[in-house]
């Protein structure tokens, strides 16, 4: 296990806001998680770092992080499964399932996202979630300190949500993805496709992490903030993407605060306008 003291997370968070936090650990395997965690400290997970903000320059904190650490993936071939540590990208395990041509996951392909992000938010496109093909998640639970494994069914998967949203003491360890065969050709035709649709559509030219605000019952954020004028609109380094309104860009040293700023003013003028109350689908930390 690394550990490192002022470490810098500018580079471990997608919006590449400047942060440092007083230690970071980087865990190997599931033993070092719960060796951590009996050691009684208090952490802030990390994952890949997307679909969150930091909202402060310093941390007086522990961080543990699961990014390009703690990332195994085994095929089982005899049933079609892939299992995969919470700290694997969910872009490797659709690559993995491509190579043994398995098939189901082409919707993870050029989504970023770790496995246990993925899991936590339910992540999915318009192709498909992660509740579609989850079969089960091992998770430490710290208000017994046991490993414990759960099936899809008893996870609550909700619209980017999950029991693991809600349940803030379940510490993601690894989770099972039950896929079938497939066509190599067709699987990597999806996952090709799929990316173009993705790279048209969103700023992958400056940093950001995704869309920022969960999609309310009968409406689109993208086409409401059109329609208020808000795209393009800056606070700070802070700006509503010109090429997608649903997400903010980092185009000039953003901080946490810019950001938090300029979301807090985009819901204002929905809710003055569209009397819906929009919803941050990020992390905010």
């Amino acid at each position: 296990m690394r550990v490192y003291k002022d470490f810098d997370l500018t580079n471990y968070n997608s919006y590449r806001l400047k942060s440092k936090c007083k230690t970071a650990y980087f865990p190997e395997n599931e033993e070092d998680v719960v060796e951590l965690y009996k050691s009684k400290k208090t952490f802030i997970l990390l994952g890949s770092g997307h679909n969150l903000i930091l909202s402060e320059t310093y941390y007086d904190a522990c961080f543990l992080i699961f990014n390009g650490n703690f990332d195994t993936i085994e095929v089982n071939k005899a049933t079609n499964i892939i299992n995969a540590e919470a700290g694997a990208t969910i872009f490797k395990v659709s690559e993995t399932a491509e190579e043994h041509s398995l098939t189901g996951v082409e919707f993870f392909y050029d989504i970023p996202s770790s496995v246990g992000g993925a899991v936590v938010m339910n992540a999915g496109t318009k192709e498909g979630e992660t509740k579609n093909i989850l079969n089960k998640v091992r998770y430490l639970d710290l208000s017994d300190m046991l490993v414990k494994e759960k099936y899809n069914e008893d996870l609550e998967f909700e619209y980017r949500n999950s029991l693991f949203q809600k349940q803030k003491d379940k510490i993601i360890l690894k989770a099972w993805f039950q896929l079938t065969t497939g066509n190599p050709v067709t699987i990597r035709k999806i996952m090709d496709e799929s990316k173009e649709r993705r790279w048209s559509k969103q700023p992958r030219e400056h940093p950001n992490s995704g869309s920022v605000f969960k999609r309310p019952p009968g409406k689109f954020v993208g086409p409401m903030l059109d329609e208020l004028g808000l795209k393009g609109h800056t606070i700070g380094g802070a700006q509503v993407s010109e090429k997608h309104s649903g997400f903010i860009v980092n185009i000039n040293k953003a901080t946490g605060d810019d950001i938090l700023s300029l979301i807090k003013h985009i819901q204002k003028k929905v809710k003055e306008r569209f009397d819906i109350n929009l919803e941050v689908e990020q992390r905010i930390i």
